[in-house]
């Protein structure tokens, strides 16, 4: 489970991930947090890992789809489950 941000530790200039890009890779795998790359003082980029970022686009799909169908119950685009069932080909 995520850990919320620290803002002393997930806040870096972008100048510490070109001098130690490995420290800053570890930390990410380490806490499962991700680091915000600055420059000049503001916000450029975000650093986090592979299998945080995958977890993180697959629940966003999945929550649009709740959502879409929702959407499409209140507006009256449903069909019953023997027709789903019909139009997938597994008439049983």
């Amino acid at each position: 489970m995520k850990t919320s941000i620290k803002y002393s530790e997930d806040i870096v200039p972008i100048t510490d991930l070109k001098v130690n890009p490995g420290r800053i890779v570890n930390q990410v795998e380490k806490t499962r947090r991700p680091v915000l790359l600055t420059s000049r003082g503001r916000g450029v980029a975000i650093v986090e890992s592979v299998k945080d970022y995958e977890e993180r686009t697959e629940e966003q799909a999945f929550l649009r789809g709740v959502v879409q169908g929702l959407v499409d119950i209140e507006e009256g685009r449903e069909i019953s489950l023997a027709e789903a069932k019909k139009r997938l080909g597994s008439g049983k």
